[in-house]
């Protein structure tokens, strides 16, 4: 009867491979989970703590259009992730422990080089991308 333990177990390993993992949150999902509060559900800057904050977030709609016409989007992720230091005085918190996640996609900033990017953060910067001009 001992001989068929690891044979159990070895039966049971492609079962594993069936359950269902929770998806990763959309980008919408992770804005709304942490940025609508300060910049509120569209991206202008009204969030409901913007009160509480000695600097008013900023209107996230009007990225692009304060860069030429273009989401600088590097910049964009390098601020959500928290590598980016505002000498501003601003309050935006480090995301990245919050967005990390399992999955990597490539992502090239425009110097030629693809390199491995959390996927959520890659997703929260193409959702702000959506707000552009609203």
């Amino acid at each position: 009867m001992q001989f068929l333990k690891p044979l159990i177990l070895l039966a049971l390993i492609p079962l594993a491979a069936c359950v269902k993992k929770e998806p990763e949150p959309t980008g919408a999902e992770d804005f709304a989970t942490y940025c609508a509060a300060c910049h509120g559900d569209g991206g202008k800057g009204d969030g409901p703590m913007r009160d509480t904050l000695d600097k008013r977030p900023a209107d996230l709609t009007t990225l692009a259009h304060r860069n030429g016409g273009t989401l600088p989007m590097a910049r964009v992720m390098s601020k959500i992730w928290g590598y980016a230091k505002a000498p501003d005085g601003t309050v935006m918190p480090q995301f990245a422990p919050l967005l990390e996640g399992d999955q990597m996609v490539l992502f090239d900033s425009g110097d030629g080089i693809s390199t491995p990017t959390p996927l959520r953060l890659v997703q929260l910067a193409e959702h702000i991308q959506t707000l552009q001009g609203k």
